[in-house]
């Protein structure tokens, strides 16, 4: 147990590969000694395998008396007969004992009891410790399909007894309970500001996020004011919880609080505008089940075959469910299960009565495929979308804000006539540099931009690498910037923001003072634009600052650095332009739907296409199907 006279020859590698590994190699393991060297606020040392050491003639008791005890605060073992040996050493130095408990299953090793027996008696802990440390599940157990049990009583169990309750086996990288949507500090609320009891102390690997859980968001009092003027717009609305553009999505979007509830105007045969996040259903609902033989490949809208709205009746879209998207399959990321087939598909008439009878901020209206629609569908989502918001008033009044988002700026152009609208283009590519032509083109079509996040800061390997100048060029020219797409999964968020959504959010908007988020885990950036701390102007004890893009690879070793990737491309002003809008084909239908595809014979090979297209389609349905198994 002593310091070794001579340096340490081992290393310290990362063991959690989600993790990055670049910093291998770069930090010596340090002795107790090297820690209280460094004259830490508090010290707080886990003292593990005490039997095993006694039994190899090595004593942790006597390594700390060595010591005195001089500078730790707290010592937690999972051994009764080691915090026991230790007692009035701990009492002479002030130096709290903590009791570790383990799986219940586990065996204690000087009782030889199981941890769920000593959890039965935990007034007999109190004669040797003054807390105890557990695993969170101890007080919010999670039941195999990850969702939250009821609270045990361990928590009053414990202050009944006099014995401080730690939690442990927090981290932000860690898949934990769907209840939490994916945010690490929902969770540390969940521990502190329940309602009904708080935990003393909490055990994290991200010690920063629980800090500002506690700090900043615990015993918020109903709905504060926001900081600031940056906008809250969901993305399809709470899709993070509930199947995208559903009743229940938006619901929970204005519940949540976001300002702005979006809408992605797609188009049924029969003409019947419907919110949804793409024309292509596959993904988004169970169409693959009932219309794979109606799988078609259509360029002009997406480079993959697809079940497309434009060529299902509505009763035939509806007549399928909603499906929630899960953006990380592939690595085995889930969003909320239970509820993968919730709600109900919302036109666009009901989208914009939801948005009047909750009194949301504003409506963002999104148009895709207008051209394709038009010419090859004979089916004007431009003017339905004019029709509607004119039925709605919307385009009468200043209450509400309309925006109108499109990437065609022919589209945006047709809104021009009505100023209450703000004219949003979305840039789908990724940009580093805004010149003076293309901000100029911008401004003939658009009075904002939606942004991908990369087009602010470059990432590379996970690891932000720099930060481009674009929002300050856009805001010089009076054009808003809103980001987009905010997900709560660390997995999507670079290592710089430690897997935290919230510190994600301060580098956006505090950081690069974007004029709204586009997210959709409203609920998130509400909770962090409602706190006090993201007011990086006012003097406060604590704020929640901003990443600052480089600076944690920096840290690494240059050689284990990752190679330096090629700067995003400038905006193009050839970019910006597109072509005036077609007229509206006037295709007849004979099937009497109206608006729809004509009812003609096939052209040769029209079904041996579909038939291979829908082949094509059956691999993902049976890989789907064996998911939801």
């Amino acid at each position: 147990m002593p310091k070794p006279s001579s340096p340490m020859s081992l290393v310290l590698v990362q063991n959690i590969f989600s993790r990055p590994s670049i910093f291998d190699g770069q930090m010596p393991v340090s002795a107790v000694e090297d820690v209280l060297g460094t004259k830490p606020p508090k010290f707080w040392l886990s003292v593990q395998y005490d039997a095993f050491y006694m039994e190899h003639k090595l004593s942790a008791a006597e390594y700390l008396r060595s010591l005195r005890l001089r500078g730790i605060n707290v010592i937690s073992s999972p051994e009764i007969g080691f915090l026991k040996s230790i007692g009035m050493d701990a009492g002479r130095a002030k130096t709290k004992l903590i009791f570790e408990f383990k799986d219940p299953e586990a065996i204690e090793p000087t009782t030889n009891k199981k941890y769920s027996e000593l959890q039965q008696n935990l007034a007999a802990i109190k004669a040797f410790a003054s807390g105890v440390l557990v695993p969170k599940d101890y007080i919010w157990p999670v039941d195999t399909a990850k969702y939250l049990k009821p609270a045990t009583t361990f928590v009053a169990d414990a202050h009944k007894a006099g014995l401080e309750v730690y939690a442990s086996g927090f981290a932000n990288d860690m898949r934990t309970s769907f209840n939490y949507s994916f945010d690490p500090s929902a969770e540390y609320l969940q521990f502190v500001d329940n309602g009904q009891f708080s935990v003393d102390g909490i055990i994290t690997d991200f010690p920063p996020t629980a800090s500002q859980a506690i700090t900043c968001f615990s015993h918020q009092k109903g709905n504060l004011p926001k900081v600031g003027n940056a906008l809250v717009i969901s993305h399809n609305g709470a899709s993070g919880d509930y199947p995208g553009c559903t009743d229940l999505a938006y619901e929970k979007a204005v519940n949540d609080g976001a300002d702005v509830i979006d809408c992605s105007v797609q188009m049924s045969k029969d003409g019947i505008a419907f919110c949804h996040d793409s024309a292509d259903l596959t993904a988004s609902t169970t169409a693959m089940t009932t219309f794979m033989s109606r799988a078609t490949s259509v360029p002009e809208v997406q480079p993959t075959n697809g079940i497309f709205s434009f060529d299902l009746t509505w009763a035939e879209i509806q007549s399928v469910k909603p499906q929630i998207e899960n953006p990380f399959t592939s690595t085995g990321f889930l969003r909320n299960p239970a509820n993968k087939n919730a709600g109900k598909f919302t036109t666009l008439v009901d989208f914009l009565e939801i948005s009047k009878a909750k009194a949301v901020t504003g409506v963002l209206i999104n148009i895709e495929n207008a051209a394709y629609l038009a010419s090859k569908k004979g089916l004007g989502v431009v003017d339905v979308v004019k029709s509607a918001l004119t039925n709605s008033t919307l385009d009468k009044q200043s209450t509400q804000k309309v925006l109108i988002q499109s990437d065609d700026s022919s589209v945006l152009s047709s809104f021009e006539a009505v100023p209450p609208y703000t004219r949003v283009l979305s840039i789908d590519k990724e940009i580093g540099d805004a010149p003076k032509p293309s901000i100029e083109e911008i401004k003939k079509h658009a009075d904002a931009v939606n942004l991908k996040r990369t087009s602010l800061f470059t990432v590379s390997q996970s690891f932000t690498t720099g930060k481009t100048n674009v929002v300050e060029e856009m805001h010089k020219a009076n054009i808003s910037v809103y980001v987009s797409v905010l997900r709560n999964e660390y997995i999507s968020i670079a290592f710089d923001y430690f897997s935290d959504p919230t510190v994600e959010l301060a580098t956006f908007i505090a950081g690069s003072g974007v004029d709204g988020v586009i997210t959709e885990f409203p609920a998130t950036a509400t909770r962090y634009l409602r706190s006090p701390c993201s007011d990086l102007n006012k003097d406060q004890p604590y704020a929640i600052l901003p990443a600052e893009a480089g600076a944690l690879m920096a840290v690494a070793d240059k050689e284990a650095q990752p190679p330096a990737s090629a700067p995003n491309p400038p905006l193009d002003a050839k970019d910006v332009i597109d072509p005036p809008l077609p007229p509206v084909a006037n295709i007849d239908s004979s099937n009497g739907t109206g608006g729809g595809q004509p009812h003609t014979p096939p052209p040769s090979g029209t079904v041996a296409t579909a038939a291979n297209l829908s082949l094509s389609l059956l691999a993902m349905m049976a890989f789907g199907l064996l998911y939801t198994a």
